[in-house]
């Protein structure tokens, strides 16, 4: 046993060495007084998306594309990989009756597996047992990882033109504009990416207040797996205009609802942004014959929101329309018809009163066309591009870009990237005025092959909203379907750390 002298005398030496090696290796010998670096933004080292099952149809062909941006950085090579959830591969598991085993996939052989920045990769699946998917990208794929799947169904009660970014995992969303109507079929779909299970609750909201059920509550979404949840079976109310709140008690999903209309076919329906007081909610077709506005307030107050929409060269306010009153956890909404009148734009929601302001989140229900030739598409409130956004899957033809600056002028860099099966990438720029929404025909990769990737920065100026249509013609029908462009969060920031000695003081 040691004796108490030689003790101290060991920790006043250990001390001592700690104290010198630290003044030592200060900067000039002052790490103590020197004043703290500001924090520094870095690239992230990894990216978690999920993709909900596309499988709605027999005659459902389903398009996946996956693209991390050029120049996202200088990290090691890493990976970025899309897998079939482990529901489908117990299904596959299922349908193996022992004959052709070694037929089969791998099931952990990725769908989409990226190889490098800036040029995107794709894969296709058909049928209504189409897979979720769920995956993750490390080292330099990582910083803006993007993916989009794009389903067309051409006949049927799921027809249309399906769209929808592949959804970074949370605690919790809101989704306006679904529905629970006789003429409607929503799922929500809930995809758990990680390799425990997550637990789920759905709460609706309608024009009267919450829509009360307790079969809601406490849903199991297994391991990397996903479930459809048909919100119409959560209650007894049958109501056109409600919001969809999912959270989760334990672990984290992706939430997306699939809206299928017995008129105007389908597509997907992504949650708003985060509730705000002001709203922007980009891109709507110029063309479009009817547009629903859907808003809910999830907070103690009312809000009463102004509502303009930005066009080609300024703002305009609805007639009869010029501000909605949304009560508190209640689901609002208002018919804006034919709003656009043949020229693409925007609508900005904003607080009646600057010193009364109370947080929104709001969706778009848009309608193109007439009669039997009808198609819907949704647009939720979104965030600004910020530093750099990515839409993933555009063709050679059909994509509209719409660029909304609704507070001062603002310049932005599109690029256009690689083709997946060829062409090189090409760069352009726009200024967008402030209060107007610039709808261009984005650049194209010269000598296009395959799919490209449109990314938006945000060079100077004030904030910028994007979203971009991709329209595809089917018997008739001019299908389309709109995805916006909110930051990419490829980037970090990091605190800058300093020496400080002063932990060792009594």
């Amino acid at each position: 046993m040691k004796s108490p002298s030689l003790s101290l005398i060991a920790g006043t030496a250990a001390l001592a060495a700690v104290t010198a090696f630290a003044a030592f290796t200060a900067p000039d010998g002052t790490a103590d007084a020197a004043p703290a670096k500001a924090a520094a933004r870095l690239p992230v080292e990894r990216t978690s998306l999920v993709c909900p099952s596309p499988g709605i149809s027999p005659l459902s062909e389903t398009t996946y594309t996956s693209v991390t941006p050029a120049g996202g950085g200088d990290g090691p090579a890493g990976t970025a990989e899309l897998l079939k959830s482990a529901a489908a591969d117990l299904e596959d598991d299922k349908k193996d009756d022992g004959k052709d085993k070694g037929k089969k996939d791998d099931p952990g052989k990725p769908v989409v597996a990226l190889k490098e920045p800036g040029r995107p990769v794709t894969a296709e699946a058909s049928g209504a047992n189409s897979p979720a998917l769920v995956g993750t990208a490390t080292g330099r794929l990582a910083p803006g990882w993007s993916a989009q799947q794009t389903t067309v169904v051409e006949a049927g009660n799921g027809r249309g033109l399906l769209g929808v970014s592949c959804t970074t995992p949370d605690t919790g969303f809101w989704i306006p504009a679904a529905s629970t109507a006789k003429s409607r079929e929503d799922y929500v779909h809930l995809t758990n990416p990680d390799d425990t299970a997550a637990v789920a609750d759905i709460e609706l909201y309608g024009p009267d207040g919450s829509l009360k059920s307790d079969v809601g509550e406490g849903i199991t979404v297994p391991a990397r797996s996903s479930v459809p949840v048909l919100i119409s079976t959560l209650t007894s109310q049958a109501t056109e205009d409600v919001t969809v709140h999912v959270t989760t008690r334990t672990g984290r999903v992706g939430a997306v609802v699939r809206a299928a209309d017995e008129k105007n076919g389908s597509d997907w329906l992504p949650a708003s942004t985060d509730p705000t007081d002001t709203l922007v909610l980009p891109g709507i077709p110029a063309d479009a014959t009817s547009v629903r506005l859907v808003a809910f307030a999830p907070g103690d107050d009312d809000a009463d929101l102004k509502v303009k929409l930005l066009g080609k060269t300024g703002a305009i306010s609805p007639v009869g329309n010029e501000s909605l009153h949304v009560k508190s956890r209640m689901t609002a909404s208002v018919d804006l018809k034919d709003i656009t009148k043949g020229e693409a734009g925007s609508l900005l929601l904003t607080p009646v009163q600057s010193g009364k302001r109370a947080p929104v989140v709001a969706a778009l229900r848009v309608v193109r066309g007439t009669g039997d030739k009808q198609e819907v598409g949704y647009i939720p409130a979104t965030a600004p591009v910020g530093a750099r956004s990515t839409v993933a899957d555009n063709r050679d033809k059909g994509s509209l870009l719409s660029l909304t600056a609704p507070t001062a002028d603002a310049t932005v860099k599109v690029t256009a990237s690689a083709g997946s099966k060829g062409g090189e990438q090409a760069v352009k720029k726009y200024t967008v005025k402030a209060g107007t929404t610039l709808a261009v025909e984005p650049p194209v990769p010269s000598g296009l092959k395959g799919g490209y990737a449109l990314t938006v920065e945000t060079e100077s100026g004030g904030p910028v909203h994007a979203s971009r249509m991709l329209t595809l013609t089917n018997g008739g029908i001019q299908m389309f379907t709109v995805q916006t462009l909110p930051d990419d969060r490829g980037t970090v920031e990091v605190p800058a750390a300093r020496q400080d000695l002063s932990v060792l003081d009594d």
